[in-house]
């Protein structure tokens, strides 16, 4: 149950921190990120594999390069899908931008949080 919590706060700390570097990501506060964390995390466990598995051709023609294509749009797909929480992904290439920036600081967080556990 610590390992989540950290986890999760960890993920709303680093979406902070994208949407301070990425211009067209908008949180509104520490509260919305909490949310977008769990929204995230549920569209990563839910649509993410369906996604995976349709573009596999495409993940494969482009040696695995699709893949933050599809990062970026299961990204923008959780801001959309939560509309008047305080996440917004203004279009694809913030989105884009953000999911690179996103996985960098999570990993990141993710390191000091397994240092710390």
């Amino acid at each position: 149950m610590k390992h989540f919590l950290l986890t999760w706060i960890g993920t709303a700390v680093a979406l902070l921190i994208t949407a301070k570097i990425v211009p067209g990501i908008i949180l509104t506060s520490f509260v919305a990120a909490l949310i977008a964390a769990v929204v995230i995390g549920l569209v990563n466990a839910i649509v993410r594999p369906i996604l995976q598995i349709l573009a596999f051709p495409i993940t494969l023609i482009t040696l695995g390069l699709f893949t933050l294509v599809i990062n970026a749009l299961t990204l923008w797909f959780a801001s959309a899908i939560t509309p008047g929480y305080g996440f917004e992904i203004r279009g694809f290439i913030p989105a884009f931008l953000g999911s690179i920036v996103l996985s960098i600081v999570s990993g990141i967080i993710n390191q000091i949080v397994n240092a710390v556990d």
